[in-house]
């Protein structure tokens, strides 16, 4: 049972990272206030029966004052993971859940009427765009997003900037310049930004973290807009086939988040990473067809995806996390793919029958212009 540490509280605590952090930091020993507004998009049956017994719960929206002045009632530390993501066509809803919603908290922390000792802030790896490339004639690129033309034109690799060559993902380091276009991304780094420049400000150490694409038990099978291998999971478990953007060839950092949740714990522990910012992510690539054909062999389905060319301006081709500097602080995930994606098809397993949202959803991406092709 926990207490002895002291109260955190975990803003999104009834989500995937969230509830993961939750269970943790009780096992080990502090108390937990979780302040959640159960998104419908992505709670759309309600207070999830995970939540832990032991936390305490409050149904709240981080855009409101009198529901933080709850939430931070004996708080020690903050541990802010709700967030609107994915790709959708509500661009101001991204700027007021992450941009507003994280300024109002440090607004009611700098009230002076609580002891908040730490705040781990959920970044993303989005604040990049595109990722680092390397070029065998020019060395280490980062080159500008695709332009609309050149995806029209299915040409889905960037090219180098100075000689126009094909080029190489490689690993992208904390210091590439955020380069943020699509509202999702543009509202984690202002959120990410404006958190660090707070904690100078009120002198509470405050550490971002950038998160690759976090999966696991638990995310949800409602949301057809983010998380991807639930939405390929809850197409196959329909005898649909998971469609892929672009080519497939996309690469992706997969981090389970079982580890997601262990680094926010490390972090609140080590002070040598206060007041900066540190990729979360395993250091390996996996295309995205890879991943469809993994879970597609997980479900025992002979169904291949579907790939019609169609994609997503403002989509990043490859970005692939460094994980050296939070190595080097002594963290490192622990979980292969495989053994993860086997802890998810198992969960998913015993969520009963579950309905396909995205076809109905992709068909509104379309309309709202946010898929193309």
């Amino acid at each position: 049972m926990g207490g002895g540490k002291g109260r955190a509280l975990v803003t999104g605590g009834a989500g995937l990272i969230g509830s993961h952090l939750t269970d943790l930091l009780i096992e080990r020993g502090y108390e937990v206030t979780i302040l959640d507004n159960l998104e419908p998009q992505t709670h759309a049956e309600g207070k999830p029966r995970w939540i832990h017994r032991d936390a305490r719960f409050i149904q709240g929206d981080i855009r409101n004052e009198s529901d933080l002045r709850q939430a931070l009632e004996e708080v020690r530390f903050v541990f802010h993971e709700a967030a609107f993501g994915g790709f959708t066509e509500e661009s101001s809803k991204y700027l007021d859940v992450n941009g507003v919603g994280t300024a109002r908290i440090f607004e009611v922390v700098a009230s002076g009427k609580f002891s908040v000792e730490k705040v781990v802030v959920a970044s993303s790896q989005a604040v990049y765009g595109e990722g680092a490339y390397q070029c065998e004639k020019d060395g280490l690129q980062f080159p500008a997003s695709r332009s609309l033309n050149q995806l029209q034109k299915k040409a889905w690799e960037p090219l180098c900037p100075r000689c126009q060559k094909p080029l190489q993902p490689a690993l992208t380091g904390e210091e590439k310049f955020p380069a943020a276009e699509t509202p999702y991304a543009l509202s984690k780094e202002l959120e990410e930004k404006f958190s660090l420049t707070q904690g100078k400000k009120l002198g509470i150490p405050v550490v971002a973290l950038r998160y690759a694409v976090t999966y696991g038990p638990r995310q949800s099978v409602f949301n057809p807009y983010t998380g991807v291998v639930s939405i390929f999971s809850t197409r196959l478990l329909n005898d649909l086939p998971p469609l892929v953007y672009e080519d497939g060839r996309q690469a992706r950092d997969f981090v389970y988040v079982g580890d997601v949740a262990r680094v926010n714990l490390f972090i609140l522990e080590n002070s040598q990473a206060n007041g900066q910012a540190f990729n979360v992510s395993t250091g390996k690539a996996t295309s995205i067809l890879n991943l469809a054909q993994k879970l597609a062999l997980r479900y025992q389905k002979s169904i291949e995806p579907e790939i019609p060319g169609q994609f997503r301006l403002g989509d990043v081709r490859h970005i692939l996390p460094d994980p050296s500097r939070l190595n080097a602080l002594g963290f490192s995930t622990q979980t292969s793919l495989d053994e993860g994606l086997g802890r998810f098809v198992e969960w998913i397993r015993t969520q009963g029958s579950l309905k396909d949202y995205f076809t109905r959803a992709h068909r509104r991406l379309k309309e709202g212009g946010i898929v193309h092709g």
